[in-house]
């Protein structure tokens, strides 16, 4: 079995009267990439910042790297990198004086050229930080959280912002701090990250997980509703067929039986021969299971 990285049960914060965070349980195996998703206000952020210690915990008990991250010890923080949504880094720095920099917090750091070279800015090392394009700069946070060779890397929504070859950029950046042994806990809004990324993810919702394991196991704890989508033939339809019209003139139906339904279609198509243009079959995504689940969550919390 594989080592811990992280250990939570019972995990409460309250503030006052408002209970934030509602008995939160987890587990991250050392290595993973470990995803944490949910809605604003959702206790998301609370729970990462008691994990990372800069936040106390009401109750329960938590191991970070065998560590209480509640008692601050300089050798839990030594072993953590934490990328931010916003790094204070000083523009006038350079790519390479930047990572030295913070290196120098930490007893035993990496090379500068090599964690310039794990985030991909060796071409940049000597650039100067306010000349970065977003996606750059974005790289470089990760650099700066890399500098003390962590064994944990807490990166909060690393791609929020970028255009979809920044962000796929980054998502190869973190497999490489995957294949490097590092353990990745990711906060993201963006299902399809999480879905590329995560071996584990957990869907938070009014403080409590309401979801989690692979995000192929969770898509198969869903109700599987497969979409049929193509443009709307001029020909009616079987009256079998229930479906809906799109504002951009496609026929959608929704379905538990799609290959009955698919038959169905398909073999009256070929009968009057029916062209279904822009035929496509699409299964639930991680963010339709997402929504699913977090409207029930909110659902039962009404009621």
């Amino acid at each position: 079995m594989a080592a811990k990285a992280i250990e939570v049960s019972g995990l409460h914060k309250s503030y006052g009267s408002h209970e934030a965070v509602r008995g939160v349980d987890l587990v991250v195996d050392e290595g993973d990439v470990f995803a944490l998703l949910g809605p604003n206000g959702a206790g998301k952020t609370t729970t990462v910042e008691i994990l990372e210690g800069h936040r106390h915990r009401s109750s329960g008990t938590v191991s970070v790297l065998d560590h209480d991250p509640g008692k601050g010890e300089p050798t839990y923080k030594q072993r953590i990198g934490i990328v931010l949504q916003e790094t204070g880094v000083e523009r006038y720095l350079t790519v390479a004086e930047a990572v030295d920099l913070y290196r120098g917090y930490y007893p035993n750091p990496l090379g500068v050229d090599e964690v310039i070279e794990i985030v991909g800015l060796t071409d940049k090392r000597d650039e100067r930080i306010v000349k970065l394009s977003g996606g750059q700069q974005r790289r470089l946070d990760v650099a700066v959280g890399l500098a003390g060779d962590p064994d944990l890397l807490f990166l909060d929504e690393p791609t929020t912002g970028f255009d979809p070859s920044a962000r796929r950029g980054a998502w190869e950046m973190i497999r490489n701090l995957k294949s490097l042994g590092k353990t990745v806990l990711l906060t993201t809004h963006y299902m399809d990250e999480a879905q590329a990324l995560a071996d584990r993810v957990a869907i938070i919702a009014a403080g409590k997980i309401i979801a989690e394991g692979p995000p192929d196991g969770l898509l198969q704890t869903a109700d599987t509703i497969t979409t049929i989508r193509f443009v709307k033939p001029s020909a009616e339809l079987p009256p079998a067929i229930s479906y809906r019209t799109t504002e951009t003139g496609f026929c959608e139906i929704s379905t538990s039986e799609p290959v009955a339904i698919l038959n169905e279609l398909t073999g009256w198509a070929i009968q009057n021969s029916v062209d279904l243009a822009g035929l496509s079959v699409a299964r639930p995504t991680l963010e339709d299971v997402y929504l699913q689940l977090v409207r029930a969550s909110e659902k039962g919390k009404d009621q």
